[in-house]
């Protein structure tokens, strides 16, 4: 399994030349599907104008726009309601999911309802996130990133990763998402939790973890109490 957990999109060379490495190919030969589902549950992304933006590659932070061979939407809202068949052969065959942020539990909830995420262990495709679109793979997300309130609450992730983030820190546009602020977070995780900004990336390859950055970031590490 291949991640690229991104805060912020493809912002730079590093994060860019990691992705094609992953690819094993150029992104002009790749196949990508994107995935807009996690900016329908954000009150400050979608449905509407975002959502085009994301899907249409005129987004601002680039994954959809990088010139890839073809581009296709995967709407994981509509899967329940439409053949295994019509859906899986297209996933299992495609390059490179490109993920959108957005709600972080929101898309976690539309990731099993759909059967994607007991889909994803299995593929070849590199998945790429964005904001949100990296989270859903923590085991959590803790309190501070709770927004939409799936139907069991808690801020319970897919847990394919075995680690949290706290994505687009000291961002300009964000000023809750200080160094204070994520290790204030990072103090309630169970797991490690890294902190990254936008020019930062989590790599995960069969499980080991490589970060990529030509930003700033900081790893925390779980507290354990011993009884």
């Amino acid at each position: 399994m291949k991640l690229l957990l991104t805060s912020g999109g493809i912002n730079n060379k590093s994060i860019n030349d990691a992705l094609v490495g992953m690819l094993g190919k150029p992104i002009a030969d790749s196949n990508a599907l994107c995935i807009p589902t996690a900016m329908y549950g954000h009150p400050w992304v979608g449905p509407g104008v975002k959502a085009w933006e994301f899907i249409s590659g005129k987004e601002a932070n680039p994954m959809v726009a990088l010139g890839w061979k073809s581009v296709g939407v995967l709407e994981l809202t509509a899967l329940p309601s439409i053949g295994e068949d019509r859906w899986m052969p297209l996933v299992r065959e495609t390059d490179v999911l490109l993920v959108a942020g957005g709600d972080a539990l929101y898309l976690c909830y539309w990731m099993r309802q759909s059967g994607l995420a007991d889909l994803l262990p299995s593929l070849q495709a590199v998945y790429v996130g964005m904001s949100a679109g990296s989270m859903v793979m923590a085991p959590s997300i803790g309190e501070f990133f709770v927004g939409w309130t799936p139907p069991n609450g808690g801020d319970e992730a897919l847990g394919l990763v075995d680690f949290a983030m706290f994505p687009h820190l000291d961002h300009e546009m964000l000023p809750h998402n200080t160094m204070a602020a994520a290790e204030r977070w990072a103090a309630g995780m169970q797991k490690p939790a890294y902190a990254i900004d936008d020019q930062t990336a989590i790599k995960v390859i069969d499980g080991a973890v490589e970060v990529v950055s030509e930003g700033h970031w900081k790893l925390f590490f779980a507290l354990i109490v011993l009884r």
